[in-house]
């Protein structure tokens, strides 16, 4: 006699339940897995493990011998032990991460892993926001923000053990690069603690797509650590020889600079630039952009002595039309 769907998959739970039992009975599990996920059910018992995707009807958990898919009606609460970080490779040819195994999880719960690696800049001109991509303090943000600006400041906000942020403002931020061209800077700042940031993985691939769900973090208007959520309109949008992500995630002056990231809690844009007068028209830098602009960094250097270092593209002068004269600055025309 088969088992049912319900049986089978409560049998394969015991067998899971049971063997982790058994893991910690005879001393626990391996340290590789200290820091495991945690899934606490109504029923009183919790299981350990990695949650690789959770939505809003259900969680599924590695426990190592087999993937489990918990209704979320039987779960009573879901705790994310290990920072973004700690599941990030870092690269040690480049200043910015990849990760290939971050959970899919829904936006609120990623915005509280990821929220720390997103900061404020602040000039005498006014404010953006930007993003933390490596734990030694550099971060990438858009170069119309600081862009002929020599004084800096960022404010970070830095965990505490309870679970709460520190609100810090550094101003000892140096410029490492700009290109104006795909409006992308990078500037470097020292931990107050000296120690290592929490930093965003940039997203490994181009698997971005239409309809994807997204959500930014940023500070318009100055209102600081702002969430918005929404979708990918478009992954090939024009605009002056450069092609970018469209969203209507809403963007907003100040959001300049800030990450747009995935489901996983990857940086997948930064955001730069949204239609004045327009609904849900939102647009962010592609990560290929931030990836090929941080391993060229010495090609746009950042030169203390020239504050618009780096290469600057003029637009070409406007071509002259057969038979109708140039208008000179006083109105008139040229003879």
């Amino acid at each position: 006699m088969g088992l049912t769907t319900r049986a089978l998959f409560s049998f394969r739970f015991r067998v899971a339940f049971l063997a982790l039992a058994g893991a910690l009975a005879v001393g626990g599990l391996p340290s590789e897995s200290l820091a495991a996920d945690t899934v606490k059910l109504k029923s009183g018992a919790q299981v350990m493990g990695d949650v690789l995707k959770r939505t809003d009807r259900a969680v599924w958990v590695d426990v190592g011998a087999d993937v489990l898919r918990f209704s979320m009606d039987d779960v009573e609460s879901v705790e994310m032990a290990a920072a973004t970080t700690e599941k990030v490779e870092t690269k040690q040819d480049s200043l910015f991460s990849t990760a290939d195994d971050l959970p899919e999880l829904p936006a609120k719960d990623q915005a509280k892993r990821v929220g720390p690696t997103v900061i404020k800049v602040s000039t005498p001109a006014g404010l953006g926001s930007g993003v933390i991509i490596h734990k030694s303090g550099y971060a990438i943000t858009n170069a119309h923000v600081v862009q002929g600006e020599t004084t800096l400041r960022v404010t970070v906000w830095l965990p505490e053990g309870d679970d709460t942020l520190k609100r810090v403002d550094i101003d000892d931020v140096e410029l490492i690069a700009v290109n104006n061209h795909v409006d992308l800077a990078l500037i470097k700042m020292k931990h107050p603690e000296g120690k290592d940031f929490q930093f965003s993985p940039v997203a490994r691939i181009e698997s971005v797509t239409a309809g994807e769900s997204v959500f930014a973090i940023g500070n318009p208007l100055g209102l600081e650590r702002t969430m918005t959520q929404g979708v990918v309109s478009t992954v090939s949008r024009n605009f002056e020889g450069l092609t970018y992500i469209q969203t209507d995630t809403p963007i907003n002056p100040g959001n300049s600079g800030g990450p747009l990231f995935n489901s996983h809690g990857e940086v997948v844009g930064i955001t730069n630039m949204g239609i004045t007068g327009g609904e849900a028209l939102g647009f962010a830098i592609p990560a290929r952009y931030v990836k090929d602009f941080v391993r060229n960094r010495e090609a746009f250097a950042y030169d203390k002595n020239n504050p618009n270092s780096g290469h600057n593209y003029q637009k070409p002068p406007a071509r002259r039309e057969v038979g109708v004269a140039p208008q000179l600055q006083d109105g008139s025309s040229e003879k």
